[in-house]
């Protein structure tokens, strides 16, 4: 499994990757290119969203044309909901980072990550910013899943599913649009780790990816 799945197009352009979103880092060898989300707007929400945390989330903005869902990511149990939302976020500032075309990922994902998981991510969005590419259409993110760790509650584990059907690319200088090639099953699974820092943010250790490993 890879970091995060590519997106079709740059699926296309590199045989050993898949469509949007997967990064780099440990994974399957068929890289898939997924693009992440968010439930509403363009806009993160604000920083006392994850779990009254004293520490001031950035905003992130993404572009209209990409439509970033989470169907059903909450819980009753305010740390698992804190874990969710700062996972949520982190997503959002990664594929911000694409469309903005900052291969260094910005503020917003190095605030989401941690070392580690930084230098995964940015692995990942130069894979499109490399080659000219943003992303757009709709990347709906859902069946989350958390697990919180640990005894005193600082680690912890999410896996969600993602589907790339109407998610596409599209080459910054000449316009040519790239999805799923015919046949490539459009369901990634993401199994991603996660540190509370001591400002109570859940950072991001690494993301894992598997094409086709959703349950249908």
């Amino acid at each position: 499994m890879s970091r995060r799945a590519l997106t079709t197009a740059a699926a296309a352009l590199t045989a050993t990757t898949a469509l949007l979103l997967t990064a780099c880092g440990g994974g399957d060898d068929k890289s898939s290119d997924d693009i992440k989300g968010a439930d509403t707007g363009s806009t993160s929400p604000s920083a006392s969203a994850s779990g009254g945390s004293d520490a001031k989330r950035p905003r992130i903005t993404l572009p209209d044309n990409f439509q970033l869902t989470f169907q059903d990511w909450t819980s009753s149990d305010p740390v698992e909901r804190a874990v969710l939302d700062d996972t949520r976020e982190q997503l959002r500032a990664g594929y911000a980072a694409i469309t903005a075309n900052e291969p260094d990922g910005g503020d917003a994902l190095a605030f989401y990550d941690t070392d580690s998981g930084l230098s995964q991510d940015q692995r990942w969005i130069k894979t499109y910013t490399d080659k000219n590419l943003t992303v757009f259409g709709k990347l709906p993110a859902f069946d989350a899943k958390v697990t919180v760790l640990g005894s005193n509650r600082t680690r912890a584990a999410v896996t969600y599913c993602t589907d790339e059907s109407k998610a596409y690319t599209r080459d910054r200088k000449t316009s040519k649009v790239e999805g799923n090639p015919a046949g490539t099953d459009p369901e990634v699974f993401y199994t991603v780790t996660l540190r509370k820092n001591a400002e109570n943010v859940w950072q991001n250790v690494s993301t894992q990816s598997k094409r086709g490993g959703c349950a249908s």
